[in-house]
């Protein structure tokens, strides 16, 4: 899902054969009805793209900026998706690029993290909840390996 996710918001896509094609660049091999069904999941639609063709959006694609030269899937998935924290008192707001966040908090909330009691996860933002007696560097270094180099 987070394949076909990326490829919608990264190229222009009008049927789902073309879709499919993309996807099997990638190494992702699916059939039509399966296709059909996570697009449908996805809650995908199809708007006017600039020059007029009707492509595959994602909901709020506003958030889903388009790029003349996109990574391929797998590039994008062997990223952890984060950009930045930063802390106040005991809370904490993760920045991720869009579609990661919700992703990130489930790893981060299945880390059993001593720290951490919870999260809460939009598109591109995680707001946690940081035990009162831990310090920041605690909880970056427990972070660490579900983020990548948070330094």
């Amino acid at each position: 899902m987070e394949a076909l996710k990326m490829l919608i918001s990264s190229m222009e896509l009008g049927s789902q054969e073309e879709v499919l094609q993309a996807l099997e660049r990638e190494g992702f091999k699916l059939t039509q009805a399966t296709l059909s069904r996570d697009l449908k999941q996805l809650k995908v639609a199809k708007a006017a793209s600039m020059n007029g063709k009707y492509v595959y959006v994602l909901p709020n694609d506003t958030m889903y900026k388009r790029v003349t030269r996109p990574k391929t899937a797998m590039e994008m998935l062997q990223t952890s998706g984060f950009i930045s924290i930063s802390f106040s008192g005991n809370m904490g707001v993760i920045k991720t690029r869009p579609g990661y966040a919700s992703c990130i908090a489930y790893n981060i909330d299945n880390s059993e993290s001593s720290n951490i009691i919870g999260t809460i996860a939009g598109d591109d933002t995680i707001f946690i909840v940081i035990k009162e007696d831990a310090t920041q560097d605690d909880v970056i270094n427990e972070l660490s390996p579900i983020l990548g180099d948070i330094r």
